[in-house]
């Protein structure tokens, strides 16, 4: 028994979060993700087998997800500006609205039911693998961004559903991109971004929302972060981000896609069976 954890579930608990963060830092550089669209069901899974409580379970995952992220995202996108692809003018915009709108969904976070993370989850995914899989370059809004009062709000609409999520902001953000006749790759090096501007305000975001639930939270968590599951995601996933992010500059336009959009309806399809269940 350690911090309350028994010996084998800690056992469990290590091999999990050290694999689980070794693929979350390469989807983090090939995505342009701040990997939490694998971080939050791989933890979900985890604290399920160790016996966390589900009134706490998702909202764990995703508070852990979003602390993890910090490192991760810093990597990628280092990795990704290296290269010369980021629109920092865009990042510019979006920064203050993403930030309070981390702030709004932290806030919705301590009062919100588990499965409303979880159906977020699933609405977010599967329309985003549909534009990618299926619509190719034929949905438009536009061959240019947006004024600023929409790019304003939709850099809020992100920032909101970025933290209920516990991602960086990456899918979201790279969608709204395409959707304006920006490459993905561009949209993808930009987004890496948005995970900086997300994780860091989620994650304090979800230790406040978390407080009052410390009496049936896990052993060393500090709000609806779990200081276990960073310790062990984080290593493996800055070292393994800068692979993806030359993995990402390699594969053709079409591939990327077609990768993104087949890793979201994985993940889109976990949530729908936990919801079923």
């Amino acid at each position: 028994m350690f911090a309350g954890i028994p010996l084998g579930d800690l056992a469990f608990l290590a091999v999990s979060l050290v694999l689980a963060g070794a693929a979350t830092g390469l989807l983090a550089g090939v995505f342009g993700v701040g990997g939490g669209a694998v971080i939050v069901p791989v933890l979900y899974e985890v604290f399920r087998v160790i016996g966390v409580a589900d009134e706490v379970r998702m909202p764990l995952a995703v508070g852990t997800s979003l602390a993890v992220i910090i490192p991760t995202s810093i990597r990628s996108f280092n990795a990704h500006r290296a290269k010369g692809l980021v629109d920092l003018s865009i990042l510019k915009v979006w920064a203050v609205p993403v930030v309070l709108g981390v702030i709004v969904g932290s806030w919705i976070a301590r009062y919100a039911p588990a499965d409303l993370f979880k159906i977020i989850f699933v609405v977010v995914a599967l329309i985003s693998a549909i534009r990618l899989l299926f619509a190719a370059d034929r949905w438009k809004f536009g061959e240019e961004m947006p004024g600023k009062p929409l790019m304003v709000a939709y850099g809020g609409f992100i920032g909101v559903l970025s933290a209920l999520m516990g991602i960086g902001g990456g899918q979201l953000s790279s969608l709204f991109m395409t959707f304006y006749g920006r490459p993905i790759h561009q949209a993808v090096a930009t987004s890496s971004g948005l995970g900086v501007l997300i994780s860091i305000p989620g994650a304090l975001g979800f230790i406040y929302a978390g407080w009052p639930k410390m009496d049936i939270l896990p052993p060393l968590s500090l709000g609806y972060v779990s200081l276990i599951g960073m310790i062990l995601f984080i290593p493996t996933s800055i070292w393994t981000a800068p692979i993806g992010a030359r993995m990402a500059h390699r594969l053709s336009k079409r591939r990327l896609e077609v990768a993104f959009g087949v890793f979201l309806l994985f993940v889109a399809s976990r949530f729908i069976w936990s919801l079923l269940h």
